[in-house]
């Protein structure tokens, strides 16, 4: 039977101080490392052997991939990195503090553009440095792919096609995979895996650094079990579909 994790990266420095991150690459924190570690532990203690690994294309993605691996001695399996699977793009909001931001603009707005399904924040212009058109790691990415702003659904428009050609493949397969990314590009993943509404979603969170372990029916799609495996760090779960 394929198994799939699914790990946020560990604390990032901007987590720490409070930012909106989106596509800024930022680093891990100790903590952020200690939680990666953590991880791989975690996982090597049910006995998880990943085969393939995919991972954005943000530092503190990959470092927890490589924490995470190096914790279960496969540091050697393939990995597949994409921008497909980077945070959701935060536009105008990226590097503000969120605090201070709601004390600007109101609590009612932030949590709109924070947790609304289709309402993106203010975009940033295409001269700004936090536009990907100005980060050489996108150069190969078409420019009219590249966001000034995400909202989750237009998060969710750029993780699907990367879910349904790369990695559920490798499922169906009976591959067992590990995926490393950020809170809302797998939101993404859980809403398509559990089959989540728009309006569900919105209170759907996923903690740093704590690995969310599913075991998957031989077609690769049909959830079985999930569970945290840091119990103590663990965010309530959808229902799994059809229970």
């Amino acid at each position: 039977m394929p198994q799939l994790a699914l790990i946020r990266h560990g604390q990032s420095e901007w987590n720490l101080q409070n930012r909106f991150t989106g596509w800024v690459d930022v680093d891990l924190t100790e903590e952020g490392v200690a939680q990666a570690q953590r991880a791989g532990q975690l996982l090597a203690d049910t006995g998880f052997k990943p085969q393939h690994a995919f991972v954005s294309v943000l530092k503190r993605a990959i470092k927890t991939l490589n924490f995470t691996l190096d914790g279960l001695d496969r540091l050697w399996i393939p990995v597949d990195k994409s921008w497909r699977l980077n945070e959701r793009h935060y536009g105008g909001l990226a590097g503000l503090n969120k605090d201070e931001t709601r004390a600007k603009h109101g609590d009612e707005q932030v949590k709109i553009w924070r947790r609304s399904f289709d309402t993106p924040p203010p975009p940033v212009a295409e001269d700004h440095a936090y536009h990907p058109r100005n980060d050489d790691r996108y150069a190969d990415v078409p420019r009219e792919f590249l966001p000034a702003s995400e909202s989750l659904k237009s998060t969710l428009d750029r993780v699907e096609p990367y879910w349904s050609a790369s990695i559920l493949p490798r499922l169906k397969a009976g591959e067992t995979l590990v995926v490393a990314a950020h809170g809302n590009s797998l939101r993404a993943l859980v809403k398509l895996l559990f089959h989540v509404s728009d309006r569900d979603i919105m209170d759907i969170e996923v903690p740093t650094g704590n690995p969310l372990l599913i075991d998957l029916e031989d077609d690769g799609e049909t959830i079985t079990a999930a569970r945290y495996l840091d119990a103590q760090r663990a965010k309530p779960l959808p229902p799994l579909p059809g229970a």
